[in-house]
């Protein structure tokens, strides 16, 4: 897996590279138009003379203060070079980076969208930064993420359905058509693994509808609906071979299950701890590390991903949410967001560890290290208080937390989570000589609750490959994993005092 290195965005004039991304898209009720991004300094900007055009703002720079306030029906925004915070009707937000000023042009992260701009507009304003969209008002765009896989004698096509849409599956020939009652669709659609069946699934003639080419072995399909996490849909449709089921008009044989998980020991009821997110490394786009037989990262942390989600539930008696549960891309904030926006009470990001040396072998556990982000981290993680300039002089305490900053006070109660992680795998698994760490990684700053992040092994090694596709082996993460919650939720409420200690780097088998 990658680690997140998180830049800190000076907004200093001339200071920046710019370039130029790929646009967005916005889609509103009156039609699509593109909006211009720009990179600089490794961050996506969008410029304000565009969003004022777009929105109908107001731009006015403040040359006492140096700053620009933005004023939308009768609101006002308060945007300051080199700050990452902006004043929103009187009330401070964070954004991932500090606005720009390039010549007489304003630029802001395009964050600055949904979190700035949504509340002083009073409108539905969605950022999709992995499709490139800005969705305004009441449009319906539900997200679709599709997986193929085969099983036996039948394909099973699924789509993950965000929001769920009203929608109807028919047979055309040699294709299935699925039909939304949607605008437009964000879909991540899936190469076909099983061409005699599935042939394609690629977007239909309408704007809303999705076509499967059926292979020269189909038979019949069925369709069902599940439900999904965190309130999506989940269509089902088996692909069935004509030798499955020669005669169309009688009932198919019921799909194989897949392999249940073996029996965990049972476990007292969750005390104290309500609900867990569970973090799949990486997803659609984004495969991570790649093992000698050509297993990916991204479908070997899924599964153990899913796994980890029915035992905690089944034993534990917890929710648990998983930040996704098909190929999908993820982008690593909305991650952290999902957790937060749940009041997660623990968060577990799984991975599969990477190295140059073939032989690197091992699991490790992380934590996050303070060490990057400077006194500021220190004086948050203690609970100090922080004075900001305000527009027309002087300054103020205030106890603002960050986003780069949420991690910081769980900083010790992350600590312990780690050791007891670490204790219970070591029981089950061979570990790393180094198998607990600290290390930035960007995928934990935002979490507003303990986190730890686990590398399973290196799928590099081709014999830890075998083990990390393995059920048993699989079985045996997802065991020590919740005997490591079960002894964290029941340590002994002192402090701990490991928040400054030293501990080893990351390095070695980690790639940044």
């Amino acid at each position: 897996m990658r680690i997140g290195v998180v830049l800190f965005v000076l907004g200093l004039s001339g200071a920046q590279t710019p370039s130029t991304p790929a646009p967005y898209t916005l889609f509103s009720p009156e039609g699509r138009r593109p909006v211009p991004a720009r990179l600089i300094s490794g961050q996506e900007m969008f410029s304000l003379d565009d969003l004022a055009s777009v929105f109908q703002l107001a731009l006015k720079e403040d040359s006492l203060a140096g700053g620009l306030i933005v004023t939308a029906r009768g609101q006002s925004i308060v945007l300051t070079p080199g700050q990452s915070l902006a004043s929103v009707g009187g009330r401070l937000i964070s954004l991932p980076a500090a606005p720009v000023k390039d010549g007489k042009s304003w630029f802001v992260p395009v964050d600055f969208v949904p979190r700035a701009l949504a509340p002083t507009l009073g409108t539905r304003l969605e950022l999709r930064k992995a499709s490139r969209l800005i969705l305004v008002g009441d449009v319906r765009v539900p997200r679709i993420a599709g997986t193929v896989e085969p099983q036996g004698s039948l394909a099973r096509l699924t789509l993950d359905v965000s929001a769920p849409t009203p929608h109807a599956v028919s047979q055309d020939g040699n294709r299935l058509v699925v039909k939304f009652e949607a605008d437009a669709l964000d879909a991540a659609l899936p190469a076909s693994s099983v061409p005699d069946l599935i042939q394609a699934i690629r977007p239909g003639d309408g704007p809303a509808s999705l076509v499967v080419e059926l292979g020269p072995r189909f038979g019949t399909y069925r369709a069902s609906d599940l439900p999904g996490d965190r309130g999506t849909v989940r269509v089902v449709i088996d692909i069935i071979a004509a030798t499955t089921n020669p005669n169309p008009g009688s009932t198919p044989a019921p799909a194989p299950s897949p392999p249940d998980t073996p029996p965990l020991l049972d476990i007292a009821p969750s005390g104290g701890i309500r609900t867990i997110v569970v973090d799949a490394g990486h997803g659609g786009t984004e495969d991570g590390a790649r093992g000698p037989s050509g297993t990916l990262e991204k479908n070997v942390t899924l599964s153990v991903a899913r796994r980890l989600k029915a035992a905690l539930e089944s034993r534990l008696g917890v929710r648990v949410i998983l930040t996704r549960d098909a190929d999908t891309l993820v982008e690593l904030d909305e991650r952290a967001a999902l957790a937060n926006n749940n009041k997660a009470d623990l968060f577990v990001s799984l991975h599969a560890n990477a190295s140059v040396r073939a032989s690197a072998a091992g699991a490790e556990v992380f934590y996050l290290s303070l060490e990057e982000y400077g006194d500021q981290a220190q004086r948050v993680a203690k609970g100090e208080t922080e004075a900001l300039p305000v527009f027309g002089g002087g300054s103020r305490d205030i106890e603002v937390i960050l986003w780069e900053m949420a991690q910081a006070r769980y900083i010790e109660q992350s600590a312990v989570l780690a050791q007891s992680v670490e204790a219970a795998l070591r029981e089950k698994i061979p570990m790393s000589p180094r198998a607990i760490q600290q290390a930035p990684f960007r995928v934990l700053v935002g979490a507003n609750m303990p986190a730890v992040l686990v590398e399973m092994g290196f799928i590099t090694n081709a014999e830890q490959e075998k083990q990390l596709t393995s059920d048993a082996f699989q079985v045996s993460i997802v065991q020590a994993l919740v005997d490591s919650i079960v002894r964290y939720r029941d340590r002994p409420a002192t402090r701990t005092g490991v928040a400054g200690a030293a501990a080893p780097r990351a390095g070695g088998g980690l790639r940044p």
